[in-house]
Parts: C-alpha cells; sequence; structure tokens
C-alpha cells in the first residue's frame, strides 16, 4: 500500500515548481496589500495554480504566509552565510553577514512587512508571533550559532552569545532604519550600507576582543 505524502512535503518537481510559485505570489502580495486583505482565491490566480494546492502544500493561509517570510530571509541571509568557510578571516565573515543582513532589513518587502506588523490591531499577535518565527528569530538563531562557535575558538570573549547576536544586529540596523520604516530617510545605497556594515562589525569585534 502507497503511504500519502503529508500536506507542506512536496515531492515531484511540478509540486516543488508549484509551490516555489504561490510562495512568490504570495509574498509579492502580502508585502504590497498585507496580511488581511489577501485572499487565497487571490495568491492561487497569481501562481496559477488551485486554491487546493495551497492547502496541501501550506495548511493554511498562516501557514503560506510563513512560508513566505521563511522563503524571502533565506534568499538574501541564506545559511551559508553563518557556516565560516576555512581560511576566512572572522571579519570578512561577520563583513559577509552584515551586508546580507543589512540588503535585507532595508530591502522593500522588509520595510513593508514591518510596517505590516507594526500596524497590527493593538493586543493582536498573532500575525506578529508568525513573522518573528519565521524571520528575524530565525536569523537571530544562526547568528547566535555562529557566535558560539567563535566563542568556542576563543577568538572573541563573548558572554552571552544570543545577547552578542541581537547586538549586532541592532548595531547594523542603526538609527537609519528606524528612519527608513517611519518615512524621514530612503533606504540607504549598497554603497552607504557597506560603509555603515565596516564599522559596525570594527566595532563589535573591538567590544569583545580578548584582554591582554
Amino acid at each position: 500500500m502507497t503511504t500519502p505524502a503529508r500536506a507542506g512535503t512536496p515531492g515531484r518537481p511540478k509540486d516543488i515548481e508549484k509551490r516555489a510559485a504561490l510562495v512568490e505570489a504570495a509574498g509579492q502580495l502580502f508585502c504590497r496589500h498585507g496580511f488581511d486583505a489577501v485572499s487565497l482565491d487571490a495568491v492561487a490566480r497569481a501562481a496559477s495554480v488551485s486554491k487546493l494546492t495551497i492547502y496541501s502544500h501550506f495548511g493554511d493561509k498562516e501557514g503560506l504566509f510563513t512560508a513566505a517570510v521563511e522563503a524571502r530571509c533565506e534568499q538574501q541571509l541564506p545559511h551559508g552565510l553563518f557556516e565560516r568557510p576555512e581560511g576566512l578571516s572572522l571579519r570578512d565573515a561577520l563583513v559577509a553577514i552584515g551586508r546580507a543582513f543589512t540588503g535585507l532589513v532595508h530591502s522593500e518587502d522588509a520595510i513593508q512587512l514591518m510596517r505590516m506588523m507594526v500596524a497590527q490591531p493593538g493586543g493582536s499577535t498573532r500575525l506578529a508571533t508568525l513573522y518573528f518565527a519565521a524571520g528575524p528569530k530565525r536569523a537571530l538563531d544562526e547568528m547566535e550559532g555562529f557566535l558560539r562557535g567563535v566563542q568556542a575558538s576563543g577568538q572573541l570573549a563573548i558572554g552571552d552569545p544570543r545577547e552578542a547576536a541581537g547586538h549586532f544586529f541592532m548595531l547594523l540596523k542603526g538609527i537609519v532604519h528606524m528612519q527608513v520604516l517611519i518615512g524621514l530617510a530612503p533606504p540607504p545605497d549598497a554603497e552607504a550600507r557597506a560603509r555603515h556594515v565596516e564599522r559596525c562589525v570594527d566595532f563589535f569585534l573591538r567590544a569583545h576582543a580578548r584582554g591582554p
């Protein structure tokens, strides 16, 4: 007897293609119109699939939203960034992570998603919880793992890798990210982000340098 495939675990190439099309369409629509304003029918039409395909891959609208956030984070902040290749200096590894992170948080999609989270009705944390788990928490977990490796190697004096991961990302966001979110400034260009990342990495390394 053949065991039915579980929802959310496509195996055939056509299933994978449909899933990718749904994730891309959902990401665009959610960022453009917000979670509540987007129907599953609209996502299905945009991806040229049936609504039943959404249920078979993601279970429900919240599952689709989670997958869309995860996909956008993985595209710009892939797991491989946090697996430091042999021969790559610590500074260069941190700069690579920093450039990818600032590119992500200043992207149009990320800015729209963050504004969507802030605009949620008072007292409602349902969507924010999904967003945080699929995006920011994933990045924090990856960075914490990276810094635990650095801590174990003795290269830096890091007391709490989880806390240090949060500090690193907040340094990278800086005041400019808040100004962008509230519409006081446009997102910085690649050159400005690169300069900012270099300064943040150097500051972070000095802050956690081992004593004499």
